[in-house]
C-alpha cells in the first residue's frame, strides 16, 4: 500500500545539509528548488532504484509561512542530520486512515509541472518523535528521481530507532514490505546505509 519514497536531511541552512551529505556520501547534490506554503528550499541527489534524497532547510529570503513547516523545521537545532523518510502511496485517504494517530492532513503542493499532496501534521511533528513516515501521493508530472542524474549510490538498510519500536512496525508491517528498512528499539534517530562509488557510507 506504501513504498519508500525518498530520505530527507535537514540543516540549520541548506548549505549545512547539503554539506552533510556530500562529505558523508561523496557525491555533490543536484540544484533543486524552493517550495510554497513551507518556504523551504532543498537539494537534490538521485539514487538507484527509483529513490532520491533531499538537503533541506528554512529558506531564508522567503516568507513566513501560516503554519509550522514539515519536517519539524520550525524546532531544528543543532549539525546537519538525517532527519525524515518518508513513503510513497496511490491510495493516500485510504492509508493516512491505517497510519499512527497525529499523522496529519494532505495538503496540495506543487513546483513547475510537479503536483503532489503530502500529509503534514497541524503542529509539523510526525508522531513517534518524527521516526514516522511521511506520506506523499504525486499527482502528476515525472517523479523527481528519474530527473535527477545518476549518482551511483544505493539504499542499502535504513535504520528506524525509536523506544516504542515494535508498536510503530506492527502499525506499518501491513503496509509496507521492504527488507532495507529496520525498526529497531533504541533512541530515536535515523540511520541510512549506502553503497557508493567509495564504497559503502553511511548517514
Amino acid at each position: 500500500m506504501m513504498d519508500l519514497d525518498h530520505l530527507a536531511v535537514a540543516g540549520a541552512t541548506l548549505a549545512q545539509a547539503q554539506g552533510h551529505v556530500e562529505d558523508a556520501l561523496g557525491i555533490s547534490l543536484q540544484v533543486g528548488g524552493e517550495h510554497d506554503v513551507f518556504y523551504t528550499h532543498n537539494a537534490l541527489i538521485g539514487l538507484e532504484d527509483g529513490l532520491y534524497l533531499e538537503a533541506i532547510a528554512i529558506n531564508p529570503d522567503a516568507e513566513t509561512p501560516e503554519r509550522p513547516r514539515w519536517f519539524d523545521l520550525d524546532r531544528f537545532s543543532g549539525a546537519a542530520r538525517l532527519s525524515n523518510w518518508i513513503c510513497r502511496t496511490h491510495t493516500l485517504e485510504e492509508t493516512m486512515g491505517l497510519m499512527p494517530r497525529g499523522i496529519g492532513a494532505p495538503v496540495a503542493l506543487s513546483r513547475a509541472d510537479l503536483r503532489w499532496r503530502m500529509v503534514v501534521p497541524e503542529d509539523g511533528i510526525l508522531p513517534y518523535d518524527n521516526m514516522c513516515p511521511a506520506l506523499i501521493q504525486w499527482d502528476a508530472g515525472v517523479h523527481p528521481a528519474k530527473r535527477l542524474q545518476a549518482s551511483g549510490c544505493r539504499l542499502l538498510r535504513l535504520t528506524v530507532s525509536h523506544p516504542d519500536a515494535e508498536r510503530l512496525n506492527a502499525t506499518l508491517a501491513p503496509l509496507l514490505n521492504d527488507d532495507r528498512i529496520a525498526l529497531e528499539t533504541g533512541a530515536a534517530g535515523l540511520q541510512a546505509d549506502f553503497e557508493t562509488p567509495h564504497g559503502r557510507r553511511v548517514l
